[in-house]
């Protein structure tokens, strides 16, 4: 008797099996109706997409009822989720895990670590990371300028062959814990006192682990053209491939030379050389102060600076080396100068250097000027965020049209309201839409697309990422063609983006109905050192 039950038992669980497992949906979400453009440059064209765990499972016609979930895209455009190569989120990343404002224009993964800055350790950072769970997937960079610090100090002099041997060490430390690649920043302290065999030294350590190297090249103004061949010359005698970051020509004197200095792109390229270039769509930058004053007073760090600075006879060389260069630039005082972020007097926020001077100082001499930016750096610890207003539409636009240009905000994890921040961290995706493609017809969607999608997947290594495909990472986002566009504005820049419908990653909506769901999918991206 207790065999034949067990034997019944046995043939109920095998005839209701069958049963059971033909009702259990096929896919956790279906987005249907949709116009996919896949991140391949190639033309659109209209199917469902099949999502299980987290990964795209199937393209094509998929009946409804094969889905736990079905999610209407009739008249959206469907990408891969949009992945930003140049962002500085470091700090706010882990203030702000949800990431807002990058979710809301359609970014999906950032890469950090950029202009010689970054965490160190990184994996320890990125423990944290995960541990704290995020709303977006990250990578980083190493940067040069934390690795010079952390051995050198700030001091404005060569490494010993011991100094540079700990360097190495570090960076492939960083490699070893996932790192991506190395960064520069040779206008920042302390790397703009590193000569080019210093940085072809540590490029040669991430070339063996597979990385990349990404700069902020020495001189974005006069000096443009050599700081490009150093970036090139760098990457060849390294043998790692060269990311130039936020591409552009920043001097008044210059503008309309994109011609040239994308030239010199195309000539490495042509020579075998993987040579690639971001672009924010703005006609301004955003950094420090600190920049606007002549890289020698820095030597030593913010205390020596400090020192210099209350100097008299110091003073007065260092304002006139000031004035020099901008008008070497073409720019006849700092009208072009605007703060962002200033804490010892917030009522500067929004206002250039030349309208402050004049309600400080009651005159806006091109002197008075310079005299005010030393104060501003003195009374803030030279901690001041600003937008420079120094590049020029048409070489934006040539820029843009380049097959080798990725879309990057170089921008942090924003909080709404505080200062009057570049409008690039709400908008500049959205920006490329409905300026460039909508509008002026400049590119093509899929183009487009493709630059913010498959291109820097392919740079960076993201091999699963950046096209809709089968077995692909279901990082997608979901807009409205005719809506798609930036609200925020260099005056009121705490705006998010408008038309972004859905943005979903790792299989999971994080954005449904242009709001934020709460949820913390992200993933980090680890370089292909990691041990």
């Amino acid at each position: 008797m207790r065999i034949r039950k067990w034997a019944l038992l046995l043939l109920s669980a095998i005839l209701i099996w069958p049963i059971a497992w033909a009702t259990a949906p096929a896919y956790d979400l279906v987005i249907t109706n949709g116009r996919i453009v896949d991140g391949t440059g190639n033309p659109w064209f209209i199917a469902d997409i099949g999502i299980r765990d987290g990964r795209i499972a199937a393209i094509g016609r998929i009946p409804s009822e094969e889905a736990a979930r079905v999610l209407d895209a009739r008249g959206l455009i469907v990408a891969p989720g949009f992945i930003d190569v140049h962002t500085h989120v470091e700090g706010g990343i882990l203030r702000r895990p949800t990431a807002e404002n990058f979710l809301r224009m359609g970014v999906t993964t950032v890469v950090t670590g950029n202009c010689g800055g970054s965490w160190l350790p990184i994996g320890e950072a990125l423990r944290r990371l995960e541990d704290q769970g995020l709303s977006i997937n990250l990578a980083t960079l190493v940067g040069h300028n934390t690795v010079r610090r952390a051995v050198m100090g700030e001091e404005a002099r060569q490494p010993t062959p011991e100094e540079l041997e700990r360097m190495k060490h570090l960076v492939e430390q960083a490699m070893q814990e996932g790192a991506v690649g190395l960064s520069t920043g040779l206008i920042y302290i302390p790397g703009t006192y590193a000569k080019t065999e210093e940085i072809i030294e540590l490029a040669r350590v991430v070339a063996q682990y597979g990385g990349i190297y990404a700069s902020h090249i020495r001189n974005e103004g006069n000096g443009v053209m050599d700081a490009i061949r150093e970036a090139i010359t760098i990457g060849e005698r390294a043998g790692v491939p060269v990311q130039i970051s936020h591409f552009k020509v920043s001097s008044k004197k210059l503008w309309g030379e994109s011609r040239r200095t994308v030239q010199l792109v195309q000539e490495a390229r042509a020579r075998g050389l993987p040579v690639t270039v971001d672009q924010y769509v703005y006609p301004a930058s955003s950094t420090g102060l600190e920049t606007l004053l002549p890289s020698w007073v820095h030597d030593g760090g913010r205390a020596k600076a400090v020192e210099r600075l209350r100097d008299p006879n110091l003073r007065a060389r260092i304002k006139r080396e000031m004035i020099r260069s901008i008008r070497e630039q073409g720019f006849k005082d700092y009208s072009y100068a605007y703060v962002a972020q200033y804490r010892p007097d917030p009522s500067f926020n929004g206002k250039n250097i030349a309208e402050i001077t004049r309600l400080v100082r009651r005159r806006a001499s091109v002197e008075e000027q310079a005299e005010q930016i030393i104060e501003m750096f003195l009374a803030s610890e030279g901690r001041v965020q600003m937008v420079y207003h120094k590049m020029h539409e048409r070489d934006i636009t040539y820029i843009l049209q380049q097959p080798f240009t990725m879309i990057a905000s170089d921008a942090g994890v924003l909080e709404p309201g505080q200062g009057v921040p570049h409008p690039r961290g709400y908008g500049n995706n959205a920006r490329v839409f409905s300026r460039y493609v909508r509008e002026s017809a400049l590119l093509s969607w899929e183009e487009a697309v493709r630059k913010m999608t498959s291109l820097p997947a392919q740079v960076f290594g993201f091999w699963d990422r950046g096209m809709i495909r089968p077995g692909m990472a279901a990082d997608l986002v979901i807009f409205d063609p005719e809506r798609v566009r930036d609200r925020a504005t260099f005056e009121n820049p705490h705006q998010y983006a408008e038309g972004i419908r859905h943005v979903l990653v790792n299989g999971v909506l994080v954005i449904q109905d242009g709001e934020h769901t709460g949820a913390r999918p992200g993933r980090i991206l680890y370089g292909p050192g990691k041990r």
